[in-house]
């Protein structure tokens, strides 16, 4: 059992900069793969980033390449998804989600999530 909660969203304008994190707790923390995903209202949950157990290897979406970053600090049990230049279309609920068995892309490979922070870009 992995328990995760996001904390870091809030209100920004167009260009700014917001980090999320994602503290976990539960046992061996380390050895699961974590995501952070998005669903804004009406759309579906759509991936975002993720990042090896290590945090030796990382995944992007196109649309959150060269503006956000994810790491992970294994020592914290905390996962962190940087967004730099944010847009309008950045609005969404973003979740944070872990699974032991894949570095993924798919949301229904992930076993445990939070409850999700809601990050807001005005224009």
């Amino acid at each position: 059992q992995v328990q995760l909660v996001e904390s870091g969203g809030g209100l920004v304008q167009t260009g700014g900069s917001l980090r999320l994190s994602c503290a976990a707790s539960g046992r061996f923390v380390s050895n699961y793969a974590l995501g952070w995903f998005r669903q804004a209202p009406g759309k579906e949950r759509e991936f975002v980033a993720c990042i090896s157990t290590s945090g030796g290897a990382t995944r992007y979406a196109q649309s959150a390449r060269g503006r956000f970053t994810i790491s992970r600090d294994n020592a914290k049990n905390t996962v962190y998804l940087q967004m730099n230049s944010l847009k309008p279309e950045d609005t969404a609920v973003y979740y944070c989600a872990a699974n032991e068995n894949y570095f993924a892309v798919y949301p229904h490979l992930y076993d445990y999530w939070g409850q999700g922070t809601q990050v807001t870009v005005s224009s």
